[in-house]
């Protein structure tokens, strides 16, 4: 299955799992990005063609990167007239992982939520032995002697040396 979709004034021919580089878009990277300009739909060997887009298609793809293009120089001269211009572009673009095709007005399966990050505490479990918490207090000592000793008086400032006058 493949579709047609017009992003950016251009038209692209996508899969499902392709990635394509386009005009650049807003988002950030891992957002869901839906196309609803799609021209053409290409379902196992039955084409429909959209006048000018297909109903109820859509395109639905997530954001890998933002990146920018190569380095184009563009130069102008005109000849004997001792005129020349340089200059250089780089194009924003946008790389999108195609994700599905949907026909029929049907809507994107929603992204799953990533699993919160457990507490550090949570995941230090209880000392097994009376020597943990010995050494934990012994550290929790050297971290504040480290700070006492951090907190003494800051250091003057150095004055600047003067330059010497000159010799006449």
């Amino acid at each position: 299955m493949y579709a047609v979709i017009k992003t950016g004034g251009k038209q692209y021919r996508v899969a499902a799992g392709e990635k394509i580089q386009i005009e650049k878009l807003a988002g950030a990277t891992g957002d869901q990005v839906e196309f609803t300009d799609v021209l053409m739909v290409s379902n196992n060997g039955a084409i429909e063609i959209g006048a000018p887009r297909v109903a109820g298609a859509t395109v639905v793809g997530e954001i890998a990167s933002q990146d920018r293009g190569p380095h184009v120089i563009i130069f102008k001269k005109r000849r004997r007239k001792h005129h020349r211009r340089k200059n250089g572009h780089r194009q924003d673009l946008t790389s999108v992982t195609i994700r599905e095709i949907l026909t029929g007005g049907a809507k994107p399966a929603k992204k799953e939520a990533k699993p919160a990050a457990k507490p550090v505490e949570a995941a230090v479990a209880a000392p097994a032995s009376e020597e943990a918490p010995a050494k934990a207090k012994a550290k929790a000592k050297d971290e504040a002697g480290a700070e006492t000793t951090a907190k003494k008086a800051p250091a003057k400032p150095k004055a600047k040396a003067k330059p010497d006058a000159k010799k006449e």
